[in-house]
């Protein structure tokens, strides 16, 4: 259940493209309703960060983040 969830929302197939579709289909639709996504990743980096396993330096520069094509227009 969880890896077709994982699969479906890292590749952005259908969500068809799995056995009982509907069943994994609302399964993700309502954990991520009541907050059960939110909760297991919480979980999973405060493991991940009292493990050392988490960098938290973050470098963005303008090769990386920029305005959508419609913003060099903008008249304002």
């Amino acid at each position: 259940m969880i890896d077709g969830i994982l699969h479906r929302v890292r590749t952005g197939v259908q969500w068809r493209g799995f056995g009982p579709w509907k069943t994994v289909y609302e399964r993700h639709r309502l954990w991520s309703a009541d907050g059960t996504w939110e909760r297991l990743l919480q979980q999973v980096r405060a493991q991940a960060d009292a493990a050392g396993e988490i960098d938290w330096d973050i470098a963005v520069d303008s090769t990386i983040v920029r305005a959508h094509q419609h913003a060099a227009d903008a008249r304002t």
